[in-house]
């Protein structure tokens, strides 16, 4: 995820970039650039590597040339390292044209080979030159940056929003959207483009939505829409009803609560690109399927959510690979000795690739001989840096301490390496892994239909909950660990006692926890694919209930079985056994937001508590 914005209009245009970066920097923020078209219509441009201050301190010294029209970015690295030549803008057309972008261009590779056979260079890792340097070369054919967008955006392939400005056309930014964000600021002779509105809301509330497949042109006095074929387009207006101080959330009251409205995002995200004809290939994977098909056993080694992530992903790598699986918390690991060898693959999961613990574990792993995988949401970090080989979860920056998105990116992760593994195997049928992927695949829009049915009934229910002093929390199968996030989710940030069991563990000891009253979340696994976890788990319904629980169960659209034994039912959409995890959550995740800020809490940082845990 990057943080993008433009502006055109009376006012230096360096101020209104670089301010409307420092609201986008959670966006991004491995590196940071400007380009600025000069009063004299020369193209200035300054990028480096860094957070944005470094960028200040550069521009502080050395100032560009003042001018009026301009583009700014903030980076989350995807293609190449953050360095000062991997950062945005980058130039094309013998430095008269910069561009930027966010998103990832999964044919950069193809245009690339194209472009160095007719004689172009490159001076970056990213496939964002790439796009530069192909709009650069249109620009050369046609002379109109517009029609020059158009050309390009038919051959890009993937997520991308893209803005450039051109020397030999002062005044005008234009930019184009695909599967990434774009929005429109309205001034009074200015105009803005930004990833969302905090790039501009300092500046007006005065908004236009741009639709999928879309080019805009804005100049001071002017705004077009067009699609890519050059038909006009509508755009749809909107008012941003929050101020400036709350844009570095992107409006949304908490980083928490953005980052749960990103989950369906943080999904797509992880998978995109990583699915081909049907089958998931993994492109950071290349030239390890022999060491895949040669591995005895797998160790899953994390913390915290990072582990309820690898628990929920082991029951669907035993699966779909035949390959046993072991769930290891990072800082029990390498203290007991265990058993592992050359054919041992230790898959590490964390969100911020920096945990202590699981850095430790990893070393340790490689020391004996094990091969490493990383699952990680950071760039550049050490844990991926140490290990073999990494799979990246592109859920974008994550500001809460309370993991939301991560959590469900890491479950995707897992799901893709598995199938992934299954297919180097020969475990797994061609039509077999299709089903799998069509339903991973179907997941952000069943994730987005939870949290626009489900929220506000939750959020209310929680706020009646507000002075509950203990939750317990059961599931069966891919519902336990699920049961074990619910649980820690309200630990974190509500500071209440709450505990996740395996719901078969019930007459084995935390029945004795049922009093009149105790609220109980159970996971109901889906009567369809699982009849006979359902059943056993309506019987635990049963059993609690009579002892006085109040029922609050997580259940699949249609399922009636629950109701007569049900204070409350929050549905889920329709799916597979081991899909039902990424949806199942969501749920939990609202709820324990929605205690900690009827108890009036920090949500985004609770007490004792920091993102990443950098001490053993």
């Amino acid at each position: 995820m990057c943080g993008i914005v433009g502006y055109v209009g009376p006012r230096p245009s360096q101020d209104i970039l670089i301010s409307g970066l420092a609201r986008l920097e959670y966006r991004g923020y491995d590196s940071a650039g400007i380009a600025v078209i000069d009063a004299d219509g020369g193209l200035g441009m300054r990028k480096r590597a860094g957070k944005l201050q470094v960028l200040r301190d550069d521009l502080a010294a050395h100032p560009l040339p003042a001018g009026t029209t301009g583009i700014g970015h903030t980076r989350w690295a995807t293609h190449g390292g953050p360095t000062d030549a991997n950062a945005h803008p980058h130039l094309a057309d013998d430095g008269k044209l910069a561009v930027i972008h966010n998103g990832i261009i999964e044919n950069f590779a193809e245009l690339k080979d194209e472009l160095l056979s007719g004689g172009y260079t490159f001076v970056s890792e990213t496939d964002t030159e790439v796009a530069a340097v192909l709009l650069g070369r249109e620009f050369q054919a046609s002379g109109d940056l517009v029609a020059a967008f158009r050309a390009v955006a038919s051959r890009l392939e993937g997520a991308f929003t893209l803005l450039a400005v051109h020397q030999d056309q002062p005044g005008v930014v234009v930019g184009a959207r695909r599967n990434s964000p774009l929005v429109i600021g309205l001034g009074e002779g200015e105009n803005f483009l930004g990833s969302d509105v905090a790039a501009f809301v300092e500046h007006t509330r005065n908004a236009l939505a741009i639709g999928q497949d879309q080019i805009v042109v804005i100049t001071p006095d002017s705004v077009e829409v067009s699609s890519f074929d050059g038909t006009p387009v509508e755009a749809e207006p909107f008012e941003v009803v929050w101020d400036a101080s709350a844009a570095e959330k992107g409006g949304w009251p908490s980083f928490m609560a953005k980052e749960v409205s990103e989950e369906p995002e943080a999904v797509a995200n992880t998978i995109r690109g990583r699915i081909h004809d049907g089958a998931v290939v993994i492109p950071e994977l290349a030239g390890m399927d022999d060491l895949f098909a040669g591995i005895r056993r797998v160790i899953i080694i994390a913390c915290g959510t990072a582990a309820y992530a690898g628990q929920t992903g082991k029951y669907a790598l035993e699966q779909w690979t035949r390959v046993p699986v072991d769930v290891e918390l990072a800082h029990e690991f390498r203290y007991r000795d265990p058993v592992i060898g050359e054919d041992t693959l230790v898959v590490s999961i964390s969100q911020s690739g920096e945990t202590m613990d699981t850095l430790m574990a990893v070393k340790y792993a490689r020391e004996r001989g094990a091969k490493t995988l990383s699952i990680c949401n950071t760039q550049g970090a050490t844990i991926p840096r140490e290990s073999d080989a990494v799979v990246y979860t592109h859920a974008g920056p994550e500001v809460a301490v309370a993991s939301t998105k991560a959590f469900v990116a890491q479950i995707t992760a897992l799901y893709l390496l598995a199938l992934h593994i299954g297919r180097v195997r020969g475990v797994l049928s061609g039509a077999e892994s299709a089903d799998h992927v069509r339903e991973l695949e179907a997941v952000p829009p069943k994730i987005s239909r939870v949290l626009a049915e489900e929220q506000a009934h939750i959020e209310q229910f929680s706020r009646w909950m507000a002075d509950t002093q203990s939750v317990l929390f059961l599931g069966r199968h891919v519902g336990y660990p699920i049961a074990l996030e619910g649980a820690l989710k309200l630990k974190e940030i509500s500071y209440i006692h709450a505990e996740g069991f395996a719901a078969g563990e019930l007459k084995h000891g935390p029945i004795a926890l049922i009093e009149p009253g105790q609220p109980v979340f159970v996971i109901v696994p889906s009567p369809r694919e699982s009849a006979e976890l359902h059943k056993k788990v309506v019987s635990n319904i049963q059993e609690i209930r009579a002892r006085g629980a109040r029922v609050i169960v997580v259940a699949e659209e249609g399922d009636a079985a629950v109701l007569p034994f049900a204070d409350e039912v929050l549905r889920i959409p329709l799916a597979g056994p081991f899909f039902e995890p990424l949806l199942a959550v969501v749920p939990l995740h609202i709820f324990a937001m929605g205690l900690a800020t009827a108890k009036g809490l920090d949500v985004d940082q609770p007490r004792n508590l920091a993102k990443s845990v950098t001490v053993e």
